[in-house]
């Protein structure tokens, strides 16, 4: 949607999850709920309103910086940044979990915060429909429905990679909480993506209404849980490989996209909305150098380096120096330059980086959320001013696409020479499944726990992380404590339904 456009909707959106942002989930009356009875389901205009909330739940939820290094510490690449402050982060990434953690309860919250916003949604749009006197907007309330049934899908898919067996929440008004297997809860979203494929338009995000996901972004998810189904490289499930493989090929196709040209400024405010994106949390700061914005609260300044200047936040998400070192023998240039935001240096877009001033902090932060001093709107200081949250990208599609390819007996080497002839990397005939888990590695460093996901789907976690502390029983996270203590239901055993 074009943000000035629909910025009311936004802003409602916010102000009705904004207070209840860190309430348990199991409420009974779901926040974000116009009452029934004050909704005139009659005024087909409005019905966009329920969506735009789905949307707001995930700027102001999803993004809560908590869930970000919970998402991202568990590979052999990043670590939390800061031994003084918030030890547990540095203990839980080397598998030390401890169940009364406040932010596996956040995490836990906020994701299923956005799922009973999804839910409402979509019982306020069945509202509409029952309303509607025309095929146009029939078709309209379907293509609505599959945004939120996107949106659902992507709350479930992050529960699952943080927690993995968990509940599957039909109605905002169940009672039994018993968790659902991992496979029971892919095939739940895979029946909310395929509604979405069938529903929503086939477009890039970029172009009807801008920021929207659209059948594209479901069929990513789509392949990502495919792949995540995949099984292992030695024990491999074609079956799933081939869906991954026909879902990436329709989208390479089909879609229009490409990847935008400049790798450095793709994560910065030039590269926002680009051909290259899927999916993104959309802020802005309405081109004002003052007042207020709709942006992802402290995502970004969560993960500014400790700086003395504009360019500077809590000095959270560290880089290890052996991703670093192993970069540097790929003779990677412009991934590294993007991807590494290190002490002592100067960025190309002319920042400064100061030496590194305490020993128990990280000396290079994450590159990818920094968005330089000369791109901010004149007025703003704010770390990550006016910035998106980029959460699916092409390139991720391109090298999936790769994987199954060459599992499936084929040749990958076609979509894995896109990736790297942007990057300035040389072309690799006949690539190995190898090879392309290095360049994933490479290319999306740092964003959303794709690494450790990558090890644990593919059966490389306990060569590569096992000198770590990792251990088949550290896949997932514990329950949080209280969330467990406060619903019993969640202590039997998962059931795959």
């Amino acid at each position: 949607m074009k943000i000035k456009k629909y910025i009311s909707v936004f802003a409602v959106g916010a102000l009705m999850v904004g207070a209840t942002s860190c309430s348990d989930y199991l409420d009974v009356d779901p926040e974000n709920k116009v009452p029934e009875e004050k909704v005139d389901y009659t005024n087909i205009d409005n019905m966009y309103q329920p969506v735009s909330g789905v949307y707001a739940k995930l700027r102001t939820g999803g993004m809560h910086w908590v869930i970000w290094p919970l998402s991202i510490v568990r590979d052999d690449d990043v670590w939390s940044g800061r031994v003084d402050d918030q030890a547990p982060l540095v203990d839980f990434g080397n598998y030390k979990y401890d169940n009364g953690f406040w932010g596996l309860k956040e995490m836990w919250n906020q994701y299923y915060g956005m799922i009973k916003v999804a839910n409402a949604a979509i019982e306020s749009l069945d509202g509409y429909a029952e309303n509607i006197t025309s095929d146009a907007d029939l078709k309209t309330n379907r293509a609505y429905q599959g945004e939120v049934r996107i949106l659902r899908a992507y709350a479930y898919y992050r529960l699952v990679q943080a927690f993995g067996p968990v509940t599957i929440l039909r109605s905002n008004t169940q009672t039994d909480l018993t968790r659902s297997t991992v496979n029971a809860v892919n095939r739940y979203m895979l029946e909310d993506l395929q509604y979405a494929m069938d529903n929503t338009p086939r477009v890039r995000p970029n172009k009807e209404h801008k920021g929207m996901v659209s059948a594209y972004t479901a069929e990513t998810l789509a392949a990502k849980i495919y792949l995540n189904m995949a099984g292992t490289i030695e024990n491999p499930n074609r079956e799933a490989l081939q869906k991954v493989k026909e879902l990436t090929d329709d989208i390479i196709n089909n879609g229009g996209f490409q990847l935008y040209s400049d790798y450095y400024e793709l994560f910065k405010i030039p590269g926002k909305l680009c051909d290259e994106s899927l999916m993104e949390c959309q802020c802005t700061d309405f081109g004002t150098g003052s007042g207020d914005m709709v942006d992802a609260d402290n995502w970004f300044v969560f993960q500014g380096p400790a700086n003395n200047t504009n360019i500077a936040g809590w000095g959270f998400i560290g880089l290890y120096p052996e991703l670093r070192n192993w970069a540097r023998e790929r003779g990677e240039t412009v991934r590294y330059t993007t991807s590494f935001l290190e002490a002592g240096t100067t960025t190309p877009s002319g920042d400064v980086i100061r030496p590194l001033q305490n020993p128990t902090q990280t000396d290079c932060w994450n590159g990818k959320a920094y968005t330089p001093t000369n791109e901010l709107t004149e007025g703003r200081t704010k770390y990550g001013a006016n910035n998106n949250v980029r959460i699916l990208r092409y390139a991720d599609v391109l090298l999936m696409n790769a994987e199954a390819k060459v599992r499936l007996g084929e040749n990958g080497d076609a979509p894995l020479k896109l990736v790297r002839d942007r990057a300035h990397m040389p072309e690799i005939t006949n690539a190995t499944v190898d090879q392309i888990l290095d360049e994933r590695r490479m290319e999306l460093c740092c964003e959303w726990g794709e690494r450790y996901n990558d090890l644990i789907r593919t059966g490389k976690a306990i060569e590569v992380l096992g000198p770590k502390g990792w251990t088949a029983d550290k896949t997932y996270y514990p329950l949080p404590f209280e969330t467990v203590n406060d619903n019993p239901d969640l202590k039997n055993d998962p059931i795959d339904e």
